[in-house]
């Protein structure tokens, strides 16, 4: 999962991209960078890292114009220690292209010996996002007749790109001396808005993975980017919009409602927290049926996302609603961070404890979702080390049995702990007396509740659908012997040449 940001502007966009990354990083806690655009060249700053660590006032002086893009990052496809595949990333013909992309290619192998054999391109890094470029950048020389872009052109580009790629992507893109380019895939998997600012000097565009920071920078919000659109803002704040797929329907990732997103934000027209309150009088419902509420002392939440849930289920049960857990918020986010020992070691340096709301008590601890285990094993065992009586510990989302292959890091079965195992072995697992989980249909209803025009999500994690239709179980086992052996999942080219395309980077 990645965050992405394109802004065209009426002065300098450097602080502005600056903050809006900071806006961005819950998405994203690896590798952040920013590309500008000045008269006649791209101007980049990348690493990796947190956004306040890779940005000093020397580099933010050198990112000069009033045009750029933004990206922060953690891997699902590729290296997380190669500063090479921090982004954006940079081609110069045609034209010159920056761009940034969230999401997760399923046909990336395919693109890069195709780049290789057809279109005679290279690829430098084992990024898909950087084949995700290449397609682009060969789709606009195919459809220039001219030395010159328009829209017309620039979304017939799109359209070759959407059939060549299938997976999922939302991109924003900077043609040097031309506009931001800014599309989704066909099947909305991953989300996309765009806001407007009115100056004395003519409108500013803003194009973002989520709608907060629109808000955050004082732009008014329009609306998502749809499914297969794309839009082009000129350099002189003109805007076009066109549909470049052919049979776009729109299918969210839930994910980001469960997790990712932050709760103000609103993603295609739903509100993030009101879905999560809706995920937590769901699975108030669920406990009912299953336990004795009249057993459970407290409700309390794993901070922070599973907070809105956690709360409307104590509600809608009349049990208390207590915080026994507090946040350590110098700590990354646990399911981000790229090694499970990392994880494990940093769960009690993120959370603490408090005695006195445990002690003697029968607790019901409210999570977003159950992923690893990991995590979930360490705080029960800490409400245990706190004086808990007994530890029933609920998930607002349904048990995650299966690998994700659209942006989500946990690619492998053999790391999710509710694949292959009943309720009753992942709750031996985790430690803890009682295990509760979110119903499926109850989960996407949700979200339904408040957005009646979504019928369909991108939920493979959870249902083992994959609606790109082309991941079979033998690419699954490729994805896998591929990440157990350390390499890309997406190719790996032996003997590749190592060249460095940054512009910029962190000494």
């Amino acid at each position: 999962m990645c965050g992405i940001v394109g802004l065209v502007a009426r002065t300098p966009v450097n602080q502005m991209l600056y903050d809006s990354l900071m806006l961005l990083q819950h998405r994203g806690q690896d590798a952040a960078g920013i590309a500008t655009g000045s008269t006649n060249s791209f101007n980049m700053w990348k690493g990796n890292g947190l956004v306040r660590e890779i940005f000093r006032t020397r580099n933010m002086r050198n990112l000069v114009g009033n045009i750029g893009i933004g990206h922060v990052r953690y891997p699902t496809a590729g290296s997380s220690a190669d500063p090479e595949e921090a982004q954006p990333f940079y081609v110069n013909a045609p034209f010159g292209i920056t761009l940034g992309h969230n999401g997760n290619l399923t046909n990336a192998a395919e693109l890069m010996e195709d780049m290789f054999k057809r279109d005679r391109r290279h690829i430098n890094t084992s990024s898909d996002s950087e084949v995700l470029l290449n397609v682009l950048a060969h789709e606009l020389q195919e459809a220039t007749s001219s030395f010159t872009l328009d829209p017309a052109t620039i979304f017939k580009a799109v359209a070759g790109l959407h059939r060549r790629v299938r997976g999922a992507y939302a991109c924003v893109a900077h043609i040097a001396n031309t506009g931001i380019l800014a599309f989704r895939d066909p099947y909305g998997i991953r989300p996309l808005c765009y806001g407007v600012n009115e100056t004395p000097d003519g409108p500013e565009f803003l194009v973002a993975s989520e709608s907060v920071v629109l808000e955050g920078m004082g732009f008014r919000f329009v609306r998502d980017v749809a499914p297969g659109e794309a839009i082009f803002i000129g350099a002189d704040g003109s805007f076009h919009s066109y549909q470049c797929a052919d049979k776009p329907s729109l299918n969210p990732c839930i994910f980001e409602y469960v997790y990712f997103a932050r709760p103000d934000s609103i993603i295609d027209g739903v509100s993030v927290y009101g879905a999560r309150l809706r995920m937590g009088e769901y699975l108030a419902e669920k406990v009912k049926r299953e336990f004795s509420t009249g057993d459970i002392d407290v409700v309390m939440p794993i901070p922070d996302t599973s907070r809105p849930a956690a709360m409307q289920l104590a509600m809608k049960l009349g049990i208390d609603f207590r915080e026994g857990f507090f946040k350590n918020r110098y700590v990354g986010r646990t399911f981000i961070m790229p090694g499970q020992a990392v994880r494990k070691k940093s769960v009690r340096q993120k959370l603490s404890a408090l005695p006195t709301e445990f002690k003697g008590k029968n607790v019901l601890l409210v999570d977003d979702s159950i992923v690893r285990g990991t995590t979930s094993r360490e705080i029960v065992n800490m409400a245990r080390d706190a004086g808990a009586k007994k530890v029933i510990f609920a998930s607002a989302a349904p048990p995650v049995r299966f690998p994700n292959v659209y942006g989500i890091d946990m690619p492998t079965r053999g790391e999710l702990i509710a694949h292959g195992r009943s309720d009753e072995e992942i709750m031996r697992m985790i430690e803890a007396d009682g295990l509760v989980y979110q119903d499926i249909a109850a989960m996407k209803q949700s979200v339904r509740d408040l957005g009646s025009h979504i019928q369909n999500f991108e939920a493979s994690c959870f249902d083992g659908h994959y609606i790109t239709g082309d991941v079979s179980p033998a690419y699954l086992d490729a994805l896998e012997a591929a990440r157990v052996a350390g390499k890309s999942a997406t190719h790996d080219i032996p003997g590749k040449s190592q060249l460095n395309l940054s512009l910029a980077s962190p000494d």
